[in-house]
């Protein structure tokens, strides 16, 4: 569904998977600046938006996902992973419960495979999952624009679920309460050029914010055969002591043995070069042997160039690197010994260690 904040002055659409919202209004290095200040809100419409309801919802979750949701309480953010069997990730979710229903807002495209899912694993308890992209939306911004759906994220500022159209939303039988008392997507167009404090930025800048925060992507930052411990997901979206779920003995195995096979990694680009390197370009170590791949890339206002990848568990830690042919730093986001009973010494160049 293509957001009605495209149709602004100076709007430019972003490259797939985010091409249903701007990349940016024509000042992305402002835009950048003003986010950070809090001057600023991300039309993020183009994510997925699921509600799961019933009384067994929680317990349900519980037993499906890698989070400990039994007891998880109304207004209280958290994250979970749907995992395959084997334990590689098919969904991150942003989870949240209002006291009657979860919400969860997923990655573009992805709403529609994790309901089907769902629903095929309800058996006889009481849930009804629903597919609510096309009332809701996905925003994010600074404190204090209302809602009670809202997630803390990267340099102080909250994404929130939000309805499409308050009014329209007003008139429907459902739902029509579920955050009436926060902004909504039309009213956001209509204010962005407004004299106001906020003004419309576009994904670039909170791309810019979640890379330069070492927060990955599912999609963008993962593969088909990635893993929890490869993301460092561990500390947010799992739960090493709740019961069975499904990919529980994939993530105990990493976690008790420690050493997955790849690990998630922060670069600093050579800001002489002019282009990006894109998603899926190879990473490499000097002599060409390719050791991962690029996951998302940007120019931050302050940074500069600076990317994502996944790399082999075993390329030092000091290494340089070029990704996409461009030259790279690196910076440690998962140790490559991570592990509960890992002992972790951060591998370096034998030169480097002279």
């Amino acid at each position: 569904m293509e957001s009605p904040l495209l149709k602004l002055p100076g709007a430019v659409a972003a490259d797939s998977p985010d091409q249903e919202v701007a990349a940016h209004y024509g000042e992305p290095a402002h835009e950048q600046r003003a986010l950070e200040a809090g001057r600023a809100f991300v039309d993020r419409s183009n994510r997925g938006v699921v509600r799961i309801e019933g009384a067994d919802r929680l317990r349900w979750l519980h037993s499906l996902l890698s989070q400990h949701l039994e007891g998880l309480r109304p207004g209280e953010p958290t994250e979970a992973l749907l995992l395959s069997p084997n334990g590689h990730i098919e969904h991150h979710l942003h989870l949240i419960d209002d006291g009657t229903a979860v919400w969860a807002h997923v990655e573009p495209g992805a709403a529609p495979s994790l309901v089907e899912f769902l629903d095929k694993m309800r058996f006889m308890m009481r849930v009804e999952v629903t597919d609510v992209g096309d009332r809701y939306a996905v925003v994010t911004g600074p404190s204090g624009l209302g809602g009670t759906l809202v997630w803390p994220d990267a340099a102080g500022t909250e994404t929130r679920i939000v309805s499409r159209d308050a009014e329209a939303e007003a008139n429907a039988e459902a739902d029509a309460d579920a955050d009436s008392d926060g902004p909504d997507l039309a009213g956001l167009s209509l204010a962005a050029f407004a004299d106001g404090e906020l003004r419309p930025a576009g994904i670039w800048a909170y791309e810019a914010m979640r890379i330069a925060d070492h927060k990955p992507r599912m999609g963008l930052d993962t593969d088909h055969k990635t893993i929890p411990h490869e993301m460092g997901w561990i500390d947010s979206a799992v739960h090493l002591t709740k019961g069975c779920y499904r990919g529980q003995e994939t993530v105990a195995r990493v976690h008790n043995l420690g050493r997955p096979p790849r690990r998630l990694v922060f670069l600093h680009l050579d800001g002489s070069v002019d282009t990006l390197p894109v998603h899926g370009d190879a990473v490499e170590i000097p002599g060409g042997r390719t050791v991962g791949f690029v996951g998302s890339a940007v120019r931050h206002h302050e940074l500069g160039p600076i990317a994502l990848a996944l790399v082999k568990r075993n390329v030092p830690v000091d290494a340089d690197l070029l990704a996409g042919g461009v030259a790279a730093s690196q910076e440690v986001v998962v140790s490559p010994d991570t592990g509960a009973n890992a002992n972790i010494d951060l591998r370096r160049t034998a030169a480097k260690r002279a």
